[in-house]
C-alpha cells in the first residue's frame, strides 16, 4: 500500500482547478469566434481550462475558422441533427474524459467578463453542493438582466422572469433562484455524475436546460446566481405572433412543429417535466391555454369591422 506523505497532500492542494467549457454551435461563425476571443482573455490563474466546441454540422466554415484561430480548442463534430440538448450532451460526455472538477455549460452568443470564472468558482467554494449561474446581461443594453430570476408561478402559466430588471437592483451576494437558463452555468462534476445528462429525447430544441437544473435542485443542489459573474448575451428573438401566420401555419405551429417554441406539445412537456408538482404543471398549462385563447379572441374581436348604428 502506498504511503501518503505531506508532500503528496501539498501537491494535491496546489493542483489547479480543472474546468471544461462546453459550447454547442451551429452556423454562427462570427458569433462563435467572438465568444472564443472573449474566453481567451479570461483570468486563468491557478486554473486548468479547456474549451470544447460541439459544431453541429455548420456549413459556414465555423470548424475551419476555430482550428485556424484557436488551435487549442477541441472540436466535436455533429451532423446537424444534435440541436441544443444533444449537442451539449456530446460536449459533456467528451469533457468528462478529462476528469474535471467543474464544467461550464454555455452558449456561443456570449461575451464573458475576464473574471467571470474566478468569481463563479469562488461562489461555488463558499456554497457547497451548489450550481452557479452567471449574471446574464443584454449585450445591446448591458445594464439590463436577461433570463436570470426564473420563478414558478402556477396561476401565471408556469415559469416567469422579471423583464428589464437592472443589475443595479440585484443583491450584492450570490442569490438563490428556482431555475437557471443554460447560457452560462458552472456545474460541479459531482452534480453531473449524480444527475446524468440533459433529456435530449423530450427536449431536443428548447427547455432542456431549465429542466436539467431543476432536476439538480430536486436532488438537493442549490441553484445560485453570482451577481458579479458578468456575461453579456444576444437578446432572444421572439417568434412571430400566431395571428400573423395565417390559419394553416398557426395550426401547424401549435400541433405539428415541435421545433417552434409555441408548439403546444412542447409547451406542455416543458411544464410537466420541470414544475414543482404534476398538479401545478397541469394547472399552469391550463392557464397558459386560457391566456392563449384570450389573446386570440382579443385579436379576432379587434379585426371585426365596426357596425355603424
Amino acid at each position: 500500500m502506498r504511503t501518503i506523505n505531506s508532500a503528496d497532500i501539498v501537491d494535491e492542494m496546489n493542483k489547479p482547478t480543472k474546468v471544461e467549457i462546453v459550447i454547442p454551435v451551429h452556423n454562427r461563425r462570427e458569433i462563435t469566434l467572438q465568444a472564443l476571443r472573449s474566453l481567451a482573455r479570461i483570468d486563468r490563474n491557478d486554473l486548468n481550462v479547456h474549451v470544447i466546441v460541439v459544431d453541429d454540422g455548420s456549413t459556414d466554415g465555423t470548424t475551419d475558422a476555430i482550428r485556424t484561430k484557436f488551435p487549442t480548442v477541441q472540436i466535436v463534430n455533429g451532423d446537424g441533427t444534435l440541436h441544443y440538448a444533444a449537442g451539449t450532451n456530446r460536449g459533456i460526455s467528451e469533457a468528462l474524459k478529462y476528469f474535471p472538477d467543474f464544467l461550464i455549460l454555455c452558449n456561443d452568443d456570449s461575451i464573458f467578463h475576464e473574471q467571470f470564472l474566478q468569481r463563479m468558482l469562488a461562489t461555488a467554494a463558499a456554497n457547497p453542493r451548489s450550481v452557479i449561474g452567471g449574471l446574464l446581461l443584454l449585450w445591446d443594453e448591458p445594464h439590463l438582466v436577461f433570463q436570470v430570476d426564473f420563478r414558478w408561478r402556477t396561476f401565471k402559466g408556469g415559469w416567469q422572469q422579471t423583464d428589464r430588471q437592472s443589475l443595479f437592483g440585484l443583491p450584492n451576494e450570490a442569490f438563490e433562484v428556482e431555475g437557471l437558463a443554460g447560457n452560462c452555468v458552472l456545474v460541479p462534476v459531482e452534480a453531473i455524475n449524480e444527475i446524468g445528462l440533459i433529456d435530449e429525447t423530450k427536449f431536443p430544441h428548447g427547455w432542456g436546460d431549465i429542466q436539467y437544473f431543476t432536476r439538480m435542485k430536486v436532488e438537493g443542489w442549490r441553484l445560485l446566481v453570482d451577481p458579479h459573474a458578468y456575461v453579456w448575451c444576444e437578446p432572444n428573438s421572439n417568434p412571430a405572433p400566431l395571428h400573423s401566420l395565417g390559419i394553416r401555419a398557426a395550426l401547424t405551429t401549435l400541433f405539428t412543429n415541435r421545433r417552434h417554441p409555441l408548439n403546444l406539445q412542447r409547451q406542455f412537456i416543458a411544464r410537466w417535466e420541470s414544475a414543482p408538482s404534476k398538479i401545478s404543471a397541469f394547472t399552469a398549462f391550463t392557464v397558459y391555454l386560457a391566456q392563449l385563447a384570450g389573446k386570440s379572441a382579443k385579436y379576432v374581436f379587434k379585426k371585426q369591422p365596426s357596425i355603424d348604428a
